[in-house]
């Protein structure tokens, strides 16, 4: 038996205005903004909420936006979309390609920012279908683990409704058509950290008289590969990338310094630990054994925490989801070592649910190697933050109903 809520989103998105939509996509694709200068994107949605009926608040937390549509008694239900693009420089080809140098949304934030301003006016328009609160919010600055502390911190849950639950999507490779759902933990804690080799420099014929930090940091970064291979149990899921090494000037100089730049995924604060306390003393025995003048400075940056749905509220989703999109549509891809800030919008204390839609066009898919290898194939088509991301425009409208129906199945006493 389908449940009201399913049967109410669908009639509610039966007729989507999807041709306006996807201009608005296109729009915000060649508009990408860095995290917290997101002022045109924050500007066109603030426009959207308004001319749907929301009570709309600009410059939250930097460059955020909140609408709030205040409908009768019933629950509170927040629905986030983050709206920054990443210093990437766009490949796709696209004919609305990116127009800023060096800027592109390779994570599909411009998506899910189209995907929530659709869901804005279906849900106003059938605001007599439901009761309760919407509390709808454009989050800057995902990508760099600020932008949900700062709304947080700049009063969201103070000076607007405080939510009863919390619901956010993800765009994702994969073939479109799918949603992901894991009724516990779906996404990993980041952690960035920065080291800096202190060496002593020189004249690159006189090696003998300087302690070039360049060497001591490639030992570094070959000794901080076995740091998840040799410290971390088979039975946990970590990741140690290193993203960055910079060092000298000139060819013939030795430097007296080398940065390096890393990033641990972990799913455990025990895990997390580990990995942090091994880099440090990894970059200190390397340092030492060199001759270094001064101990590596280890820098603890950026951080984003585990993402764990509640288990009640996101079977509730997934079971609604499954209703309006069909049998095997719906699957558990377990955690992710991807990462999140959005559960810094749950202050600790509200549920939610948060899941992915798959994205990647038919022929894109359909030419992948790997046969029926879900995991193959995922590895071979271009994921977020690639240059060469560039979800189906099919998705569009599919992305509207997830959070239409999620808020239906929120706001109603079902389940």
């Amino acid at each position: 038996m389908t449940s009201t809520a399913a049967r109410t989103a669908l009639d509610l998105t039966a007729d989507l205005p999807v041709p306006a939509l996807e201009d608005l996509y296109r729009d915000l694709h060649r508009h990408p903004e860095l995290s917290l200068r997101e002022h045109r994107t924050a500007a066109v949605l603030a426009e959207r909420l308004r001319a749907a009926g929301y009570e709309t608040t600009e410059g939250v937390g930097g460059t955020g936006v909140v609408g709030v549509l205040r409908n009768g008694d019933g629950p509170t239900v927040l629905l986030r979309a983050d709206m920054d693009a990443l210093p990437v420089a766009e490949e796709t080809g696209l004919p609305y390609a990116s127009g800023t140098d060096g800027v592109m949304h390779a994570c599909g934030h411009d998506l899910h920012v189209t995907w929530l301003a659709g869901a804005a006016r279906a849900l106003a328009d059938g605001r007599d279908t439901w009761s309760g609160t919407l509390v709808l919010v454009g989050q800057p600055a995902e990508e760099t683990g600020q932008g949900a502390a700062l709304m947080v911190a700049d009063g969201l849950h103070e000076r607007f409704p405080r939510a009863d639950v919390l619901l956010g999507q993800h765009v994702a490779p994969g073939p479109a058509g799918l949603y992901a759902h894991s009724p516990g933990l779906i996404m990993s804690a980041s952690t960035d950290l920065d080291i800096v080799v202190h060496g002593r420099g020189g004249h690159g014929s006189r090696p003998e008289a300087t302690v070039d930090p360049v060497v001591t940091a490639a030992y570094i970064v070959t000794r901080l590969q076995t740091v998840v291979s040799r410290e971390i149990a088979a039975r946990e899921s970590a990741v140690l990338t290193v993203g960055r090494i910079e060092a000298g000037t000139r060819h013939n100089i030795i430097p007296s310094e080398a940065r390096i730049s890393l990033n641990l995924r972990t799913q455990s604060p025990d895990a997390r630990g580990r990995m942090i306390a091994a880099v440090r003393r990894i970059a200190a025995g390397e340092c030492a054994a060199a001759g270094c003048p001064a101990e590596p400075t280890v820098t603890v940056g950026n951080d984003f925490p585990v993402t764990v749905n509640d288990p009640a509220t996101d079977r509730r989703i997934a079971a609604v989801h499954g209703e309006v999109f069909g049998d095997g549509t719906i699957l558990d891809p377990g955690p992710a070592m991807g990462s999140e800030d959005f559960p810094r919008l749950a202050a600790g204390r509200i549920p939610y649910s948060y899941w992915f839609v798959t994205s990647t066009p038919a022929d894109v898919w359909n030419a992948a190697p790997g046969s029926d290898d879900l995991m193959t194939r995922l590895a071979a088509v271009p994921s977020n933050h690639s240059p060469h991301f560039a979800p189906d425009l099919s998705t569009v409208a599919p992305g509207v109903r997830t959070l239409v129906s999620g808020a239906l199945a929120a706001l109603s006493d079902e389940g």
